[in-house]
């Protein structure tokens, strides 16, 4: 019950134009970075791929891209991503893809607010916000697709 009502709170304000609820900020830049400049907050992002769940990076094996550092949990991961960033890299700059196609920029949950959809990370605010893109991905996707650019600068 608390959860419906916390999503309930969510999309209120965001329909309501509230941008000081959950807001991050109005526009992007490339990346989101607001835990300690790291993408995807330290998250090994190739462990989505790779193993199907959210793994913690290690200040071990980095590496820059986009002007942003990305954490992995192996070598081989960090190696991967090297190799073919785009591949890896979040959509939206990592920020929540159910609050881009809303038009606005949401912090992520890593542990529990992603998706790989067509062989592309999808990153959300929580649990919850991540059960709702699910119902609808694509159609979410494709608002998110649209708000993208007037965000991302």
């Amino acid at each position: 019950m608390k959860a419906r009502f916390a999503t309930l709170a969510l999309a209120l304000a965001v329909l309501s134009g509230s941008t000081a609820a959950l807001a991050v900020k109005t526009t992007g830049g490339e990346y989101n970075t607001l835990y300690a400049g790291l993408g995807a907050k330290g998250y090994d992002v190739v462990a989505y791929f790779a193993d199907g769940k959210p793994t913690q990076g290690s200040d071990k094996f980095t590496a820059t891209y986009g002007g942003v550092k990305w954490q992995f949990a192996s070598r081989e991961h960090r190696d991967a991503f090297e190799a073919d960033p785009a591949r890896y890299a979040p959509q939206y700059g990592g920020f929540c893809s159910w609050g881009v196609a809303q038009g606005k920029l949401f912090d992520v949950d890593p542990v529990n607010g992603w998706k790989v959809v067509d062989g592309k990370l999808y990153l959300n605010f929580n649990g919850d916000i991540n059960t709702t893109f699910a119902n609808d991905t694509k159609g979410f996707i494709g608002k998110a697709e649209r708000n993208w650019p007037a965000l991302n600068r």
